[in-house]
């Protein structure tokens, strides 16, 4: 595993709609490079296996608008009827450690965040169609039929997005190894020519 020895905190976006293989992505490039993830602040359920702070900060929606209002945010969007956002203090905590930082961002948050620091690297995980990507939200088992539905007409939106990215990578079916071998290989280049 690759341990990047950097001067100053540099973050990258992995972002793709639910079902297009961007956390099985991130988790294959956790077993090749180094990198601390940063926490998103969410209003959904927990889901089996996650805890508070692994992978995100659980609050309810009154909390969350509290915070807007106090302009706790860095960026934040609803994403599939929920609200998401990173806080200032993350960014902060992150950025005083001179690391590789993970933002996992809808397009929403890539669109805002390339406004307000365009240097940060952003790769679309991209599903190779819609219908492969139902089955295997289907396959996941997370969602039940009607949640899938309801979440479809957000994410045609966000393939619409998809020209706001650095790079575009097509997660095909049983070809994962392949599609983080390549996201690997942005990321190194990436460094090299910010080193």
């Amino acid at each position: 595993m690759i341990n990047p020895k950097i001067k100053k905190t540099i973050f990258f976006i992995i972002s793709g709609p639910s079902g297009a293989g961007e956390d099985s992505v991130i988790e294959g490039l956790s077993k090749k490079i180094k990198f601390k993830r940063v926490v998103t602040t969410v209003t959904r359920a927990k889901r089996p296996g996650e805890t508070e702070g692994r992978p995100y900060h659980f609050v309810t929606v009154p909390k969350f608008k509290k915070m807007i209002k106090n302009k706790e945010f860095w960026e934040w969007a609803r994403v599939y009827g929920d609200h998401r956002g990173v806080t200032h203090e993350e960014l902060d905590r992150l950025s005083r450690k001179k690391i590789l930082a993970l933002w996992k961002v809808d397009y929403q948050g890539v669109e805002t965040i390339k406004k307000k620091k365009p240097e940060v690297l952003s790769i679309f995980i991209y599903p190779p169609s819609l219908a492969v990507l139902e089955k295997r939200l289907a396959r996941r088992g997370q969602d039940s039929p009607e949640v899938i539905k309801k979440r479809m007409p957000f994410t045609k939106r966000w393939l619409k997005h998809r020209r706001g990215y650095d790079y575009i990578i097509v997660n095909r079916e049983n070809k994962l190894g392949e599609t983080v071998d390549r996201v690997f290989r942005i990321l190194i280049q990436n460094l090299k020519e910010k080193a």
